[in-house]
Parts: structure tokens; sequence; C-alpha cells
């Protein structure tokens, strides 16, 4: 009986162990961008840190076995429970030690569970189970614990439970294997009470913790965007924040900033009506990206437009701009137009295996700051998109900024060019963010920027609209390679132009 308990301890500090890296990478992409070089150094570090948990392991004497493997438990159970609020509020008010402080904890929790497996072969070994038995059922247990926890973390943890309160469950997980430890081998353990009480003193931190999570994390938000958060949800895509001050309402996708309701009309009728303005006759028009209706609000004032089918992934941001009533005004409850149709799937595979043609493609993604991003402006995608495109039919891209990410900007001029399109790129101000750019793409039309609206416009008139598609020297062309999906150097571009004017 004693053997099965050890046996399945390792399960269940296999599923800790690793829920503990996945939120370390999770929570530093969200914070950080850049995906990949966050999962991979973090995956890296943890690994190291798990051999030399496992190298020291061996000093640890064999009549010391078990207490200390309880030891063990309680302080990854502590430290990892406590890593996703500890790294939030970190990030939160002191950004500049947020990576000495990821890994370091990610070191301290690999070292710590680096000596888990180790201790728990000895403690069987030490009741003669035999040595290919003891090994198979060991990693076998290891091995579910880690599948059980790489398929819930992203499909159920972190959408319901927020990666903070999660790292507190598993640390409340790996205090009751101690506890169960000391309690199924109190006879070979000493100092049994003294080991309960801080047992139990760890678990009531975490159960504290676990309570208090949503309040923690809403006070390491408002460190992070300094306003009223009306709004927060992490969905298995993102972290979605809604701020208010006073009468500016702004959306956050993973810390990065969307939208201010004070000038998003700038960008939005830049994106929008320059396209529609010279498309009289488009009936037809599909919008990638714009999960909040912004873009959705200036396309529905042209009542030509008969159906808009719009994409976005996210069915949290879509169904936040459908029902809250501060969001729906700003999108004058675009949603709720009979002539639209939202879909929420991968942009990239809805194009794939639909046939639709449109006479208008607006995109409106995010900035290319990760992988999963940059797919989304390359010549695949690019190429796909042009084909659900008319003829003399258009396009336009939301391009990151022509003057703080120049060489991102003209990667995707690039690209669009490597397509077949011929390209119109042009930028606009908003206070917000500063120059943005846009790209303009169509597949065979001559395109000749309006000199008019039939709509009142609060921005766009005949002088910014020609100022929008003149670069001045400090915004020229660059020379750029198109986007390819193999090597996606627009996100490495993106980060080094956004790195050089932090500094």
């Amino acid at each position: 009986m004693n053997k099965k308990i050890l046996i399945l301890s390792v399960f269940v500090v296999a599923s800790c162990g690793l829920a503990y890296e996945l939120i370390a990478g999770a929570l530093s992409s969200y914070l950080l961008g850049d995906s990949v070089l966050q999962f991979s150094t973090i995956i890296g570090c943890y690994l190291f840190a798990m051999g030399v948990g496992a190298h020291f392991s061996k000093y640890v004497k064999d009549e010391d076995v078990l207490a200390r493997f309880v030891d063990i438990e309680l302080a990854v159970g502590l430290v990892g429970g406590l890593s996703a609020a500890i790294l939030f509020m970190t990030f939160s008010w002191m950004a500049a030690p947020f990576r000495t402080m990821l890994y370091t904890m990610v070191f301290l929790v690999g070292a710590f569970v680096g000596m888990e497996v180790p201790l728990v072969m000895r403690a069987l070994n030490q009741r003669q189970t035999a040595f290919n038995e003891l090994v198979s059922k060991v990693l076998t247990f290891d091995y579910l614990g880690a599948l059980a926890v790489s398929v819930l973390f992203p499909l159920v943890l972190a959408p319901t439970l927020g990666l903070v309160r999660t790292g507190f469950l598993f640390g409340m997980l790996n205090v009751g294997v101690a506890l169960w430890t000391i309690s199924v081998f109190r006879t070979e353990l000493k100092n049994v009470t003294g080991r309960m009480l801080r047992a139990s003193a760890v678990l009531c931190v975490l159960v504290v913790g676990f309570s208090f999570a949503d309040k923690l994390t809403h006070w390491g938000e408002h460190g992070l965007f300094g306003d009223e958060i009306v709004y927060a949800t992490t969905t298995p895509y993102q972290r979605l924040v809604i701020t208010r001050w006073k009468d500016d309402t702004r959306l956050y996708i993973n810390g990065n900033l969307q939208f201010s309701s004070r000038d998003e009309y700038r960008y939005h009728e830049a994106l929008v009506h320059p396209v529609l303005e010279t498309l009289p006759w488009a009936k037809r028009v599909l919008v990638l990206g714009g999960g909040d209706g912004l873009a959705l609000r200036e396309i529905l004032r042209y009542q030509h437009i008969e159906h808009v089918t719009l994409v976005d992934l996210d069915p949290a941001m879509t169904t936040a701009f459908t029902q809250r009533e501060e969001l729906v005004k700003l999108n004058n409850a675009s949603f709720s137009d009979k002539r639209v149709r939202v879909v929420n799937a991968d942009a990239a595979q809805w194009l794939q295996h639909n046939d639709d043609m449109f006479d208008a493609v607006i995109v409106d993604f995010p900035d290319p700051s990760s992988f999963a991003l940059g797919k989304l402006y390359s010549v695949p995608f690019y190429g796909m998109v042009r084909k659900h495109l008319a003829a003399n039919g258009l396009m336009v891209v939301q391009s990151t900024s022509p003057f703080f990410a120049p060489h991102a900007y003209w990667t995707i001029d690039a690209t669009l060019r490597e397509v077949g399109m011929k390209t119109y790129p042009y930028h606009a101000y908003v206070p917000s963010f500063g120059e943005w750019g846009f790209i303009l793409a169509t597949p065979q039309a001559t395109y000749t920027p309006p000199v008019s609206y039939r709509l009142p416009m609060r921005y766009l008139n005949a002088d910014t609209t020609r100022e929008m598609f003149i670069f001045p020297p400090d915004m020229k062309p660059l020379p750029m390679q198109p986007n390819r999906l193999n090597t996606q150097s627009l996100v490495h571009e993106f980060e080094q132009d956004w790195r050089r004017v932090i500094r």
C-alpha cells in the first residue's frame, strides 16, 4: 500500500511541475510577447535546474529520504504556488527586475522538482521494489501527470481559473502530497507534529492566495494600466483588459493597448474609409480581426454594403463587445446589425476552407509581436486573402507604425507585393499610438485616394487624406524581404524596431 501511495504521488508532483513551467511560459508571453523565445528559454532553464536538483538529491542520506521529500514538496508548493502572483506583481509595479525574478523562480522550482522523482525512487528502492518495476511505474505516472496537465492547462485551467489562481491550486496539491506522505509514513518520520504545522501554515498561505487571487490580479493590473479596470478575462488565446478613466475607455490585449475611445475614430476612419469610399459598388465585405466591432461600425455606415463577415478568433472578445453596454455604445451596436455575420475561428483556417468572395477586405489584427500573430502577416496568408478578393476589389492591412517600427512596416508591404498585389502605403496620426501605418492593396485595380467623402467624418477630409499617402524623409520606404511562414522575419523585425524605441 505504501508503495502505491508513493507511485501515485509521482503523478501529482509531475502534474504540478509541468503546471509551473506552463504558467511561467504563458505569463511571460502575455507580458513580454514573442512566445517562442519565452517558452524556449523557460523550458531550457527549467530542465537545466531539474538536472541540478537531480544531482544534489544524491547528497540526501538514505534515512532522510522521506523527510527531505516532504520538505521539498512544501518548498515547491510555496514557491511554485506563489510564482504567478509574485511575477505578475513584479512586472506591474517593478518592471525592471522582472526577467531576473522570472528565471530565478523558474530555476528554484525546477531544482526542487528535479529532486522529487529521484527521492521517490530511492524510497521505493528501500522498500525492495524490483528495479525494472520501479523505473517503469515511476516514469509511467510521471509522464501521465505531464499529459494530464498539458491538456487541462490550455483548455480548462488557464481560461477558467486564470494563471495566478492556477498557480495557487497546484501549490496546494504539492502541499497535499506532503500532508499525505506525513500521514502515511508518520512512524518513519521525525518531528511529525512540526512538519504538520509547517505544512498547514504553507497550505493556509496558498488557500488565502487562491481566495484573493482576483483581487491580487486586479491590484497588479491597476499598477500596470493605472486606470480603473472595468472588465478583465483570461481566454485560451489572450488576456483581455478594459479600463476606464473619465471618458476614456481603453482595450488592452496581453498588456498592449488596442484602442482609446478618445481617438479611436482617427484609426478606424483611416482604416476603413479610404477603401470603401472608392468602392461605391461594393456589397460584400470581409473583416479579419476587429473583434471590438469598431471597424465594423464604420463599414455599416455605407448603405450599399449588404453583407459583412467578421472573423475573429476569440469568442470572449466579440461577446464582450456585443453584450457590455459601455462597449456596445462604442461600436454603435454594430454586432446587432442584420447584415453582420460573426465567425469565431482562426482566420487562416477559415480562409482555407471557405469559398466566399468579397469586394473589400479589412485586416485588423493585433501587431505581429509573436509567431502566432506573425503567420497572419505572411506570404501564404496574404495569398489566401487574395483568392477571396474580387479582381477589382481592395484590401487594407493594419501594419504597425512606419515611424516606430519601420522595418516591420515595410516588411508587410513587401509581403503583400510578393503575392502579386499592388500596394499603396499610408499613415495617420493617432495620439494614443503616435504615427500609425496602413497598407492598401489590390490585385488588379489602380487606386487613387478619395478627394471627398460622402459620409461626415471627424478626422478625414481631402487634405488629411492627401497627406496620409505622403511619407516624409524620416519614414521613407526601406528595402525589406517578405515575411515567409518558415522564418517569420517580421516578428524579429517588429521586436527589434520597438527595442530600439525603448532604448
